[in-house]
């Protein structure tokens, strides 16, 4: 099916982060966009209301099929028996997955995919700041909200190349194949490789077999740019058809830190100051850094836009800073990413006490079964914090955790748990916070704790 020939598209699910950022994108391009989901959430419900998008009513509604849209694209949160997904099939009318629609509007385009349990965002974003800074012709979809970016998807008919952020989780509650899988990358990037998704993929080898399907599918005279010092990666990642691909291997990137600042250590530039840390940043802008390569962007110009990269939302973002105390925030929730983040926080400010507090929030990281892989994972932090929601264990229907197994499974006696999001805040609110950084770890939202109270009586 012709792209051009897409006039009116119904979205079900569309209120996820990067479904209704599509829609957005495709009534930015001029398409008629229905869509419906059972719940939707800010900041997706006003900017959908902002644009003329917004369900009248939560719910699915048959009646929204029968105006028989060109294609329906079908988000993941939908469930197998949604009645418009089951009207759609009865009509014959196409179905896509958020990756297989991409896909299709990308095909005449160089795709390049960057895939990883972790690090996937910050490179993704690192490519896409350098490309914008040097006026490049590009579409992407990322799965962060980024600085001088209105929109995570962008689709236009004139852009050669396309950045995608690959993610490894189910593409749709049909197809159940990972999203990865579907956008048939030109370059393909492999970041890291950390058991994660305990729900879809019950063991670490099945897990990691989804990269190494990743790695198989570069196609002749393709490129795949992998993390050369990940145990997991380099099994998945061997060269198997060297004179057909590119294997390019990466690791961090030759640096200092002087007074808490990172210094990029370079050939012909010499120095380079720069905002982001950490020694996982490091190795992302030597990922992002062969991707450029390979698309004719020079060191200098690579070196002279990262100096203006302050990084992706709820990346180690810095959301406030007074004296001697910073708070971060990040979007860390799976073990190997727990760790990165916090010993990079640590390892910038050595001199400085850490209170690092993790939200156990998703299904692995509140599954008996995968917490021990979280051990030793808080113990750069000289305060570890871990709190959870009853609320989302009930709704989750899994079993209750105790403060004993929470310290078992991190290995950490020092280990302090709430599962009340007041006394947590209450807690922080009345310690001292001189000389000491606070590093907030959570894909959820600590059950509606007020940020931005918490932000004032910190600093």
């Amino acid at each position: 099916m012709e792209k051009k020939e897409l006039q009116y598209i119904h979205m079900i699910a569309m209120g996820g982060s990067i479904m209704h950022n599509l829609a957005l994108a495709l009534h930015d391009k001029g398409l008629k966009i229905t869509g419906s989901d059972d719940e939707i959430y800010e900041p997706a419900k006003s900017r959908l209301a902002e644009a003329g998008l917004l369900p009248e009513k939560e719910g699915w509604f048959t009646e929204k099929i029968d105006a028989r849209p060109d294609a329906v694209i079908l988000g993941m949160h939908a469930r197998p028996d949604n009645l418009e997904l089951k009207r759609a099939q009865e009509l014959n009318i196409p179905i896509y997955s958020f990756p297989e629609f991409i896909y299709e509007q990308s095909r005449d385009k160089q795709r390049i995919v960057i895939g990883g349990s972790h690090g996937k965002t910050s490179t993704t974003s690192i490519i896409m700041h350098v490309l914008q800074h040097l006026g490049r012709k590009f579409d992407y979809a990322v799965g962060a909200q980024l600085e001088g970016f209105n929109r995570m998807v962008k689709l236009s008919e004139d852009a050669p190349v396309i950045i995608i952020e690959g993610d490894e989780y189910l593409s749709d509650p049909i197809k159940r194949v990972p999203k990865f899988h579907l956008y048939h990358h030109h370059i393909g990037v492999i970041t890291g490789i950390s058991w994660d998704h305990i729900n879809v993929f019950p063991d670490p080898e099945m897990y990691r077999e989804q990269f190494r399907i990743f790695a198989e599918m570069t196609p002749k005279a393709g490129t795949l740019i992998y993390n050369q010092d990940d145990e997991q990666v380099q099994l998945v990642a061997v060269p198997r058809n060297p004179a057909d691909i590119a294997y390019e291997g990466y690791t961090v990137h030759e640096h200092s830190i002087r007074n808490g600042k990172t210094i990029l250590h370079t050939k012909k530039d010499g120095d380079v100051e720069i905002p982001l840390f950490g020694e996982h940043n490091l190795r992302n802008i030597s990922a992002a850094k062969e991707v450029c390569k390979k698309i004719g962007v020079k060191a200098h110009d690579f070196y002279e836009a990262l100096k203006t990269f302050k990084g992706a939302a709820k990346r180690l973002e810095k959301i406030g800073e007074k004296g001697n105390s910073i708070i971060f925030r990040d979007f860390a929730h799976a073990p190997s990413k727990v760790k990165a983040t916090t010993e990079a926080v640590k390892a910038q400010f050595p001199e400085r006490e850490l209170v690092a507090v993790l939200e156990l929030h998703t299904f692995s990281s509140l599954n008996k079964a995968f917490l021990p892989q979280y051990a030793g994972a808080l113990d750069k932090a000289d305060a570890p914090i871990v709190y959870f929601s009853p609320k989302t264990i009930e709704h989750k229907r899994m079993e209750m955790l105790t403060e004993e197994e929470l310290k078992i499974a991190f290995d950490n006696v020092n280990l302090q748990v709430f599962n009340d999001a007041e006394a947590l805040q209450q807690h922080l609110t009345s310690r001292n916070w001189q000389n000491t950084n606070l590093l907030l770890m959570s894909s959820g939202n600590y059950n509606n704790m007020n940020m931005d109270a918490l932000t004032k009586a910190v600093l």
